[in-house]
């Protein structure tokens, strides 16, 4: 848009104007008095500042910006890093542990080590020696076909679900994890494990469920020592 080219019927806008800036970069090298002399109000003092002093004002702002999301990620990193350890040392002192031993300490591990509430878990299929362990009670034939379908964790809001029942206090489960438990992604579950908290946004369905899948696999491959042996 030239000067030429406004037709006097109708009012220079606010677009009219942007358009013309956007399509004429040489305007300010032509009329560079014009950066001087322009003001903005400051949003920090509501102060009157220069186009300048405003432009270095938007970079240190982005600055800012830019070194609080560094800091997130450093700490995310050494969150991880954190998680990491605990889950290796705890993988290590599991393969230590019993096979007549190892669901129990595995429960409360999870709960002392990461935090966790409330934690329960179901296994089916075991050997006989291990059919009247708490662990190994019935579970409904509909909730296995439900368990069947989880491709991944389940989390979110525990109303309306079976497996919560298996928890100590099933009124205090605001939120929960279903960790389908399996030794390949083909085959069929053999167990369930629960994760419950009163918070109900620990587990959410906007969350990231890489941890909880190394934890489910972590706990199918030393549960597996319960399943009969394939002969």
């Amino acid at each position: 848009m030239t000067p030429t080219s406004i037709n006097p019927m109708n009012p220079i806008t606010e677009d009219d104007i942007a358009d013309f800036l956007a399509n004429t970069p040489d305007f300010f090298e032509r009329h560079a008095q014009l950066l001087a002399s322009v003001h903005l109000m400051s949003p920090d003092n509501h102060r009157s500042v220069s186009l300048q002093e405003r432009q270095a004002q938007m970079l240190r702002d982005k600055i800012r910006a830019l070194e609080m999301r560094i800091m997130d990620m450093i700490r995310h990193g050494n969150e991880n890093m954190i998680i990491t350890e605990k889950l290796q040392k705890w993988a290590c002192e599991l393969l230590q542990t019993p096979a007549a031993e190892r669901v129990p300490s595995a429960l409360k591990n999870i709960e002392s080590r990461f935090q966790v509430p409330q934690v329960a878990v179901r296994l089916w299929g075991v050997s006989d020696v291990f059919t009247d362990a708490a662990y190994a009670q019935a579970v409904a034939d509909e909730v296995k076909q439900t368990v069947s379908t989880y491709n991944s964790p389940f989390v979110g809001a525990s109303a309306g679900l079976d497996p919560v029942q298996w928890l100590q206090e099933p009124a205090q489960a605001a939120s929960v994890a279903l960790l389908p438990l399996r030794l390949t992604k083909d085959q069929a579950p053999f167990g369930l494990l629960v994760l419950a908290s009163p918070d109900a946004q620990r587990f959410h369905s906007g969350m990231g469920t890489d941890f909880l899948e190394h934890l489910a696999e972590l706990c199918s491959a030393a549960f597996s020592a319960l399943l009969p042996a394939k002969g």
